[in-house]
This record gives C-alpha cells, sequence and structure tokens, in this order.
C-alpha cells in the first residue's frame, strides 16, 4: 500500500509539471541538379530479340535449357560529354526462377510457372567509346559511392548495380565523361526445366526489360 501511495504522488507531480515547448514546424527540403547534357540511348532492331518457335522435346526434363546466344547492338549518344552509368529493370519483375540482380524474367505460362531468365552482358573490348584506343568497365553496388577497379572484363548489367566505363584500367574513381558510346551486347537466355512448365498449352516467352541512363 505504501509503494502505491509513493507511486501515485509521483504520478500527480508529473501531470503537474508545466507542458514541454515541442516545436510545431518541420522542414522539408527537395535537392536536385538540372544539367545541361542529355543521352539518348537506342538498341538494334528495336531492342526486339526473336527465338521463333521452340519445340518442346528440345527442352531439358530436370535442368534449364540454354538457347543459342544473340547480340544487340547499342549505341549512347550525349549532346556533350558526361559522366552516367548504366542500370536496367525488369518490366516483368518476380517472374525469373532465378534469384540474382543480373537476371531477368521471361514471364509466367498459363499456370503461373516462371518461364525462364536471361541476361545481357557488356563487354570492354566490344565497346567504342568517343576516340578513346581501350574502354574499361567499371561497376557500383553503392549507387555510385565506391566503383569496381576497372578492367577489360565482360559485365552483366544488373538491376540494383550501376555500370559505367572510362579510359583509364585500374581505376576506382567511376566512370569517365562521355560523349559517344556503341557497344555489341550478348544475350544469354535459360528456359525452366521442362518439368516445372505447363506444356498442355503455347508458352510464350514475354521477357521485357528497360535500360536507363544514370546521370552521375
Amino acid at each position: 500500500m505504501k509503494k502505491s501511495l509513493i507511486f501515485l504522488v509521483a504520478c500527480t507531480g508529473l501531470v503537474n509539471l508545466p507542458p514541454a515547448h515541442a516545436a510545431s514546424t518541420v522542414d522539408l527540403n527537395v535537392n536536385g541538379v538540372i544539367i545541361p547534357a542529355s543521352c539518348t540511348p537506342s538498341l538494334s532492331a528495336n531492342g526486339l530479340v526473336d527465338f521463333g518457335k521452340i519445340a518442346q522435346q528440345d527442352l531439358n526434363l530436370a535442368t534449364g535449357t540454354r538457347l543459342p546466344l544473340k547480340s544487340l547492338g547499342l549505341t549512347v549518344i550525349c549532346n556533350g560529354p558526361v559522366r552516367y552509368a548504366l542500370r536496367m529493370r525488369d518490366n516483368r519483375d518476380g517472374s525469373a526462377h532465378v534469384n540474382s540482380e543480373i537476371y531477368y524474367g521471361l514471364g509466367f505460362d498459363n499456370s503461373a510457372n516462371k518461364i525462364g531468365v536471361y541476361s545481357l552482358a557488356f563487354d570492354p573490348k566490344q565497346t567504342v567509346v568517343d576516340a578513346v584506343s581501350e574502354v574499361y568497365g567499371t561497376e557500383s553496388t553503392t549507387g555510385g559511392l565506391a566503383w569496381r577497379t576497372a578492367n577489360r572484363n565482360p559485365i552483366d548489367i544488373g538491376a540494383k548495380s550501376l555500370l559505367g566505363f572510362t579510359d583509364t584500367a585500374g581505376s576506382t574513381a567511376g566512370p569517365s565523361a562521355i560523349q559517344n558510346l556503341s557497344s555489341t551486347l550478348t544475350l544469354e537466355t535459360v528456359i525452366n526445366a521442362k518439368q516445372n512448365l505447363d506444356l498442355s498449352t503455347d508458352i510464350v516467352m514475354d521477357g521485357s526489360a528497360t535500360l536507363e541512363v544514370v546521370y552521375l
């Protein structure tokens, strides 16, 4: 009982304290930089890759089936030198049967099974940047805060990473300012295992992704 009385007195004392002065406003800041440079990317064949008809007997039963590699030409034309990177967004997000940022989905069959995946690789050796004699690829998984050491190895473009190019081997400073870029990309496609698909009707592959220029 004594403890209770002490507790009640303490509560009463808190209630009788003068109210604290709380801020009744909060600031919102909207920042950004509008730059004069702009870039326009374009893909050969308007970005369309068509494998035609594939017989189900050509699919592996328990493992994925790799389709023939396809090549795509990419050009990025800017109205002046500008630092930028590339990123790709999957317009069929959630349909890839392999969980990785470099794999994009081919949609679903009539039973909502995942049809397959594809990836898109950039090869610095097949990339031409302005008048630069050799091009090196670099990548950031931190939104541009840090960059991978630039080298000549092929790079799969990711949905969560930034991919760029520089004229300096071994650089970790990120992409160089570029005005004109052209590259030959390699598309690799894998169909899900036959046992995981509904083959009672036609399965329409429906991959779609958006290649984005990210200004740095």
